[in-house]
Parts: C-alpha cells; structure tokens; sequence
C-alpha cells in the first residue's frame, strides 16, 4: 500500500503568464504558496477474490476490469503512463480531499501530481520534484488536454512559497522566497480564505481567457511584473499593506482580459470585502467561481468575516512541502 499528500496552492501574481501560448514567446512567472490543505491518494494491491481488476473511489465509485474503461481520465490516463495495465496486479484507488473540487485551488493538479507520485512509488520506483511536475504538466496538457497552466503542477510537487519562472525554451525554475519567517508569519496571519460554495470546470475558463492573450500582452506583461515587486515589497521592512494594495491592482487587470472571469456574485463578494478593511484580493484559479483569497489588516478580520457570514471562512497556514509519499508497504512480487 502507498499513500501520497499533496498540498492545495494559492497563487498571488503572475497567473496567466504560465499558460504555455505566452511563456513559450515571452516567459512567465508566478508567485505562489502551498497551505495546509491536501489531496490524499491511497493506493494498494486489489485482493485476488472480485471479478473486477481495478477498484476506483472518487465521487464516483468504479468497478472495471481494463485501464480502457475507467471513466475518471486522469486515473485512466496516469495507468497507461505507468503502463500498470501491462502489471497483471489488481488495484484499489482512492481518492480523499481537504477541499472541493473544481474550486481554484489547484486541485486537478494536486490530484495528478499526487496519483503519479503514488503509482511511481507502488512500482517501487522514486521520482524527484521536477520530473514529477514536469509528468503531471504532460499529462494535463498533452495527454488529457485540457486548457491548463504549468503553474499548479510545479507549485505543488515541489511545496513552498516560491517564485515559478516559466522560459521560451519550455524550462520552469522554482525560487524559494527567502524572507524571514517572522514576515511569512506576519503576510499569512493577514490572509482570509473564503469558499464562494460554487465551482466550475477550470479548462473551460482558461479556453476563453487563453483565447485573449494574444490581445491583452500589455496586461499580462504587467500581471507578470508584479511577481518581482510583490518580493520585493516581501524582503522589504515596510508595511505588508502594499502587498495586499497590489492584489487588488492585480484582481483589477485580471478581470479585464476576460468577462468570464468574475461574475456578479464574485464581485459583490469581492466589493462586500473592500468596503470591510479588505486592502485587496482575487479569486483563485482561472475564474468565476470557487475560493477566494483577502488580504486584511489584523484589526479589520471579525468585520470581514461577520460581513460575509454566508460564505465558508477556512483558516490557513503556509506549507512547506510538497507532494511525498507518507505510508509505503511494498507489495509482494511473486
């Protein structure tokens, strides 16, 4: 049996400078954390008495006896690509979540991420952080795909509070923000976490928003600048204020690529915020529904949070790790 833990991320600036359609012309950077939230994988040997060879839990519960059948894609698509289904070895997948789905936070990924690594780990192979994300990448973008970033899949393989560089020559480094962690401590105690109780499916979003790239490079080209000033306002010594004034600049230019990407609800969420001590914020992910992230002064937090009373509050701290296996039982190979 192997279980995986993978972190949910929450991504601050520079999104939509990590679709490939622009890095792969003119680079691309994010700015981005893991949180204590994770996507757990469990996966184990399928005792020999069913009739079914694979056993696949997530919303749905799946009994099947070849890789071809399986309805879940990623599930389907991670076997071949371990080529489990040449293994002759029933399986028992299980999928459990500390958030929705469908809902910004990076999800699908974490998912993807978290099954190769436990796969990986089942067939007693171990598999470093980049060649990890750069598997889940391919997966999602050329073996199912879907309309994604290379963001999340980086983000939550490697863990941490980086800054994720994106080149035209299809390279992704990772730089870890290296500030003390009395000013980490001092940016997350001033973050709130809100679920609109809403979600959608993020690859039909990034296909209207990628539709706009082309035509919105002056807007990207700035969302991609507030990664380093964002750091910069980081390893400073002044106020965090200025970060949180620049997430609400950041949500302003995000919302003027497309029309899609935030609604009526979001705004009046995002407006309900503001006008209660919020210095800014944005909506995770690629739009229009899901968790949305505030930036408010410690002294302002009960009046945003008794504001938006109807909407989930869930508490956070940053997470330093990435994707890793957390139980391992090597099967038994006869």
């Amino acid at each position: 049996m192997v279980i995986s833990k993978t972190p949910y991320r929450i991504s601050f600036f520079g999104g939509g400078t990590d679709y490939p359609t622009w890095y792969l012309k003119k680079d691309g950077a994010v700015l981005s954390t893991t949180i204590d939230k994770y996507c757990y994988i469990t996966c184990r040997t399928l005792p020999p008495f069913f009739s079914h060879k694979y056993r696949i839990v997530w919303s749905h519960i799946e009994h099947i006896s070849n890789v071809s059948e399986i309805l879940h894609p990623a599930v389907r698509e991670c076997l071949r690509f371990v080529e489990m289904d040449n293994d002759g070895i029933g399986l028992e997948i299980t999928h459990q979540g500390d958030l929705p789905a469908r809902s910004g936070m990076g999800s699908s990924s974490s998912f993807v991420v978290g099954l190769i690594n436990a796969l990986m780990a089942y067939k007693g192979k171990m598999i470093g952080k980049h060649e990890l994300a750069m598997n889940a990448i391919e997966m999602e973008q050329s073996r199912l795909q879907e309309n994604v970033g290379s963001q999340d899949q980086v983000a939550v393989a490697y863990g941490g509070f980086n800054v994720i560089r994106f080149y035209s020559d299809g390279e992704i480094s990772v730089e870890p923000v290296t500030i003390s962690s009395e000013r980490i401590m001092e940016l997350e105690s001033r973050l709130m976490l809100f679920y609109t109780g809403s979600n959608r499916f993020a690859s039909e979003i990034a296909n209207e928003v990628i539709s706009k790239l082309e035509k919105k490079q002056k807007v990207l080209s700035r969302m991609q600048s507030m990664v380093d000033d964002a750091v910069s306002i980081l390893n400073g010594t002044g106020s965090l204020d200025n970060f949180g004034i620049m997430l609400h600049k950041n949500w302003e230019l995000k919302q003027s690529i497309s029309e899609v990407i935030s609604n009526a609800t979001i705004n009046k969420i995002y407006k309900i915020a503001i006008d209660n001590g919020s210095l800014g914020g944005k909506l995770l992910g690629a739009g229009s529904a899901g968790f949305m992230v505030f930036y408010v002064p410690l002294e302002k937090q009960s009046n945003v949070k008794d504001a938006l009373y109807s909407y989930l509050h869930v508490p956070f701290h940053f997470d330093r790790g990435g994707s890793s296996i957390v139980y391992y039982k090597p099967r038994c190979i006869k």
